[in-house]
């Protein structure tokens, strides 16, 4: 964490919420590359396996963006940090709908973390009254 990251960061729910989110998405994408890095009977890869590595991308900004809005000063600046946020989510969400239609045993997990990310909505809009 940043030197300048105040300390009470680690306690808020939202914060704590991203980094579940974050592990839950690991350990789904992990699971999913196992069935969908084989070639398909035609020589072809799998697209979906492309999301897989997108929930975790994703996932892991959900922090940093939730640390950039908290620290930021300015109003104009902490929306961009709130928009971030919030188109992150919503791709996160996305990807994991369409990794639930994929061809893999770990598709039944997804559901899971859609309902994860269905609270971090929830603890989005009550973090925002706060800043």
């Amino acid at each position: 964490m940043n030197p300048n990251t105040p300390p009470n960061l680690s306690e808020l729910p939202i914060y704590k919420k991203a980094i579940e989110i974050l592990s839950l998405s690991q350990r789904i994408s992990t699971y999913l590359n196992h069935d969908l890095s084989g070639l398909k009977a035609d020589g072809t890869e799998d697209a979906d396996i492309y999301f897989s590595g997108d929930i975790i991308q994703q996932s892991v900004s959900l922090v940093p963006e939730i640390v950039n809005a908290e620290l930021e000063r300015y109003s104009e600046r902490k929306h961009k940090h709130i928009a971030s946020l919030k188109r992150l989510t919503n791709r996160l969400y996305k990807n994991a709908y369409r990794l639930e239609k994929s061809n893999s045993n770990g598709k039944d997990f997804l559901p899971i973390l859609r309902s994860e990310l269905r609270k971090f909505k929830k603890l989005q809009r009550s973090w925002l009254l706060t800043l």
